[in-house]
């Protein structure tokens, strides 16, 4: 089995971590940041699983849960994004998530989203495939035209009944009267305060309920059928990026580590390194919708 810790990812827990994995390097104390050298092992590659995190949405203009977003108003964001909060304050969790949604729809694929998408569409042509792993929850990767996008922390483009559990797809701007202007970070607002049968509720015929971001909020399990599916990826992958993500939110920070063990190269692009980039074959520093173009752009081998 590919997976050394299943327990772990089989739970699918996801949390923030700045825990840092221990245990034997592949090749080198360092990873290789020569692009022909990448280019090389990206012409005979046959099966592509790029992992993104939230630096790619970033780069559009998403807020991540770090740096000047780390709070909004008072809180911690990641104290907001946990079941525990859209328990006690349902009010307070709409308006944080209805900030970030209004934000994401107002936002465009940014040139490392169109790199993704517009490789993913050429390799197909070839019989080659591209999947994407993203623990991005707003919807640029399909904007930009990716198909096989696997979202492993739910979509801000979508709503979840806490008492039926339909999910569907909702993109309404605002998504609910009451939220209208509502959700500004400034920490001299107060909350809204919205009575609960005010936010946004089920459509469903006989139920009502109320509607909560069909996301994965810290704290709570990923879905079983994403994870099964991430699996499989994992195991069959002859390549992989990991691109604009931190690697320390679990379990998405031990993918690429994980298939880095089976001796699968792994390439990371990130502003920094990261706690994980000692396990990879290499390692592009700078802006993603800078480092990956290049890197996925046709190969003269293509012949195209």
């Amino acid at each position: 089995m590919l997976l050394q810790n299943r327990a772990v990812f089989a739970l699918g827990l996801r949390m923030c971590s700045t825990h840092v994995m221990k245990g034997p390097l592949m090749d080198t104390a360092r990873p290789n940041s020569d692009m022909s050298e990448f280019r090389k092992v990206f012409s005979k590659a046959k099966h592509i699983a790029i992992i993104t995190g939230a630096g790619v949405g970033a780069e559009s203009g998403v807020p991540t849960f770090r740096g000047e977003n780390e709070k909004w108003r008072k809180w911690q964001s990641q104290d907001l994004a946990t079941p525990e909060a859209f328990s006690r304050t349902p009010s307070r969790v709409w308006e944080f998530y209805h900030y970030r949604r209004e934000l994401a729809l107002d936002k465009k694929p940014s040139a490392a989203h169109l790199a993704i998408a517009e490789c993913e569409a050429r390799l197909r042509k070839q019989g080659r495939s591209v999947v994407v792993i993203t623990q991005c929850t707003d919807d640029l990767h399909r904007q930009a035209g990716s198909k096989h996008v696997l979202k492993i922390h739910g979509s801000l483009m979508e709503t979840r009944c806490v008492s039926c559990g339909h999910v569907t797809v909702n993109k309404r701007s605002p998504i609910c009267a009451a939220l209208k202007d509502k959700g500004v970070p400034d920490p001299d607002v107060p909350d809204a305060q919205i009575p609960v049968d005010k936010l946004p509720r089920c459509g469903e015929s006989d139920c009502h309920g109320l509607l909560r971001p069909n996301v994965v909020f810290f704290g709570e399990t990923l879905d079983s059928h994403i994870l099964t599916k991430v699996e499989h990826e994992m195991e069959t992958c002859d390549l992989c990026l990991v691109v604009g993500t931190s690697s320390i939110v679990y379990p998405a920070a031990m993918f690429g580590p994980q298939i880095a063990s089976r001796g699968i190269p792994v390439a990371e692009f990130n502003t920094n390194t990261t706690p994980k980039s000692e396990y990879f074959t290499y390692h592009f520093q700078g802006p993603c919708g800078t480092t990956l173009p290049p890197a996925l752009a046709g190969h003269e081998s293509e012949g195209i």
